[in-house]
């Protein structure tokens, strides 16, 4: 299962704890990670699905390329790290 991470900093403002949860793309695990918990999912994702503007997400140490479709792939034991982004001018 890949391991989700949250900030201290995020799970400040939002209940995002971390956790373990199956999938093979970036979509799938959050998909799992935020099941039942809408508020939180849209905190992190816009209403077709891709990353927010404020949210940077690194899988395996490699920021995210997809950050519409969420298509990253993740592997069998990854880590997804999701922090606080800075938008690109």
């Amino acid at each position: 299962m890949a391991q989700i991470r949250f900030t201290p900093n995020m799970q400040k403002h939002i209940d995002c704890p971390d956790v373990n949860v199956p999938g093979k793309t970036v979509a799938e695990v959050f998909k799992a990670a935020f099941k039942g918990n809408p508020k939180t999912r849209s905190y992190f994702l816009d209403k077709n699905g891709g990353l927010r503007v404020h949210i940077a997400v690194i899988v395996d140490g490699i920021p995210v390329k997809d950050r519409r479709k969420l298509t990253d792939p993740v592997g069998k034991d990854g880590e997804v790290y999701v922090m606080q982004g800075v938008p690109d001018a």
